[in-house]
C-alpha cells in the first residue's frame, strides 16, 4: 500500500477559522441602503410621485438615467433618435412614438424594411403581419401585392427626389390618403419633415420576392436614407440614440453611420445610447452601448411595456419642470 504524504493528509482536515479578522458593519460600504429604496406612493399620487418612488437599483435606476438624458437632450434641443425593429410596430406602439414625434421630443427615426413595411401595411389596411407558418405552407407567404408595389414606386421616387426611401413613402400614403396615416410612422415623418429612415437587408424582406420590386431601386433609395441617416448622426453630441427591438441591422447601421461621421471630422463623443429589448442581443451590447460611448444603457422587458412606461416618465419629468 502506498503510504499518503503528509501534505495530502492535512487536506482532510477542516481549515481552523479562529483566526478570521473581522470588522464592524458600520464600517462597511453598501451598495444598497434604505434611501434608495422603494417608496409606496397611492396613485391619488400622481404620476410625477410614481416615477420618483421608483428604487434608485439596477434596471429601474438606469430607466431613471435613461429619462433624464432624453429630457435633457430635448431641452438642448440636441438630437433624440429611435431606431426600431418589426416588432415594435405589430406589438402597437406607433401611436406613442408618433406623440413624441409630434413633441418634437423624438428628432429623427430610423428602421429596417420590416417595420417600414408593417408600417405601410396598417396606413393601408389598418392591419398588419400574417401568419406565417399558414400562409408558408402553400407558398402565399409575404405575396401581397400592394406592399411591394408600394416600396417598388418609392424607392423609384425616392431616388429621383433625392429624400430617399423613408421619406417617398411616407409621402405616397400621403398623396394616396391611405385610410389609417395618422397611425404611419413614416407618413408623420414626412408631415412634420422628420428624417424618417429605412434600412435595407436585401433578401430580409417579403416585398423581395416580388418581380416588379428592383433591388437596384431599392438599395439606391435605402443606402441615400443611410447617407441621411449619418447626417443625422453626425450632429449627435450631446442627444440620445435609443436602439428598439432591432438585434441585428439597426445596431450595424449606427455603427457605420458614427464611423462615417467621425471620419468626416464631426465631433460625436459625448452622448447617450440605450438598447430596450425583451434579450440583450450582442451586437446591441456591442455596437450600441459599449464601443460608441461610455454611457450606453440596457432596458430590458416586453416593448408593450417597457415603451408606454418610458413615454411617460418623458413627458411627467418634463411636465414638472414647466410647472
Amino acid at each position: 500500500m502506498t503510504r499518503q504524504r503528509e501534505d495530502e493528509i492535512d487536506l482532510l482536515k477542516p481549515l481552523d477559522l479562529c483566526k478570521i479578522k473581522t470588522y464592524s458593519i458600520k464600517e462597511r460600504k453598501n451598495l444598497s441602503n434604505i434611501n434608495l429604496f422603494a417608496k409606496p406612493v397611492l396613485p391619488a399620487d400622481g404620476m410625477y410621485a410614481f416615477f420618483e418612488s421608483l428604487p434608485e437599483i439596477l434596471a429601474s435606476a438606469n430607466l431613471r438615467k435613461v429619462i433624464d438624458a432624453i429630457v435633457l437632450a430635448y431641452q438642448k434641443k440636441c438630437q433624440v433618435v429611435m431606431a426600431l425593429g418589426a416588432h415594435v410596430i405589430k406589438c402597437g406602439l406607433s401611436p406613442l412614438i408618433i406623440d413624441l414625434m409630434n413633441r418634437r421630443i423624438i428628432t429623427a427615426l430610423a428602421m429596417n424594411g420590416a417595420a417600414a413595411i408593417h408600417d405601410y401595411e396598417v396606413s393601408l389596411i389598418g392591419a398588419t403581419s400574417e401568419d406565417v407558418a399558414v400562409s408558408l405552407k402553400d407558398g402565399s407567404f409575404g405575396m401581397a401585392k400592394e406592399t411591394a408595389e408600394a416600396f417598388q414606386a418609392a424607392s423609384a421616387q425616392g431616388i429621383k427626389d433625392g429624400k430617399g426611401l423613408g421619406h417617398a413613402l411616407g409621402n405616397k400614403m400621403i398623396e394616396e390618403a391611405n385610410a389609417y396615416n395618422d397611425l404611419s410612422l413614416l407618413a408623420w415623418g414626412a408631415r412634420l419633415n422628420i428624417p424618417t429612415t429605412v434600412h435595407v437587408a436585401m433578401g430580409t424582406d417579403t416585398i423581395h420576392m416580388h418581380p416588379n420590386v428592383s433591388g437596384r431601386d431599392l438599395g439606391e433609395s435605402s443606402h441615400m436614407d443611410f447617407r441621411i441617416l449619418a447626417n443625422v448622426i453626425s450632429r449627435l453630441e450631446e442627444g440620445v440614440w435609443l436602439n428598439v427591438g432591432s438585434a441585428v441591422i439597426m445596431p450595424e447601421v449606427f455603427l457605420k453611420a458614427i464611423c462615417i461621421a467621425r471620419n468626416l471630422g464631426y465631433k460625436v463623443e459625448n452622448f447617450v445610447t440605450v438598447n430596450m429589448d425583451m434579450i440583450q442581443h450582442y451586437r446591441p451590447q456591442t455596437n450600441v452601448l459599449r464601443r460608441p460611448t461610455q454611457h450606453g444603457y440596457a432596458i430590458t422587458g416586453h416593448h408593450e411595456i417597457m415603451l408606454p412606461l418610458l413615454r411617460m416618465g418623458i413627458l411627467t419629468k418634463l411636465g414638472k419642470g414647466d410647472e
